[in-house]
């Protein structure tokens, strides 16, 4: 029988570490794909997937009193995130390139699409909307990724930014609207 996410969260936080390897393994995925998307590389994103769990870890007792463990767990890593954009900005470093990425990835983000919806499809506009997004503060670059990519609501990402829903809408319709911007202008000049 399978457990539910609050019964192994229950367990965790009672000091039971099998409950932990299971979130972990549950989990691991969801947070390496936000923390990929964020940040653009695999190094910074396993590293995000484990400094999120580690302090999970170390937060065990906390999550007696968290009403929705995922969000909870996105909401780490997403901060952890924003704390390494934060400290990349600092000091200039820059993203993978997208040639290093695994082949099959590259065929699926090399396909020509010409709708709107699906230009992040497009390998050579995925890389503007990618250095679009590190031109965004991270709030607004986590806004639009956690929405746009991710497909969270307006309510879930409220709850894991722990703001009001408006503040994620105005992020949201800033973002959209700087990255139209840029890459309007970007785009133009090809």
């Amino acid at each position: 029988m399978q457990e539910s996410i609050p019964e192994l969260v229950k367990a965790f936080s009672d000091g039971d570490n099998l409950a932990f390897a299971i979130l972990v393994k549950r989990y691991q995925r969801k947070i390496y794909a936000l923390a990929y998307q964020m940040l653009g590389n695999h190094l910074d994103a396993d590293e995000v997937v484990q400094e999120t769990f580690v302090r999970i870890y170390h937060k065990r007792q906390e999550l007696k009193h968290v009403s929705n463990f995922s969000s909870f767990l996105i909401r780490v890593a997403a901060n952890y995130s924003i704390d390494l954009l934060r400290k990349r900005k600092i000091h200039g470093e820059l993203t993978d390139d997208p040639t290093s990425l695994p082949g099959n990835i590259q065929v699926y983000m090399s396909r020509r699409v010409r709708t709107p919806s699906d230009l992040y499809e497009d390998k050579t506009v995925m890389e503007e909307i990618r250095r679009a997004l590190d031109q965004l503060p991270p709030r607004q670059k986590i806004t639009a990724v956690l929405h746009d990519i991710k497909g969270f609501s307006k309510t879930e990402i409220a709850a894991i930014l722990e703001c009001p829903e408006a503040t994620v809408r105005s992020n949201l319709h800033i973002a959209r609207a700087k990255l139209k911007k840029i890459l309007k202008n970007r785009l133009s000049k090809e």
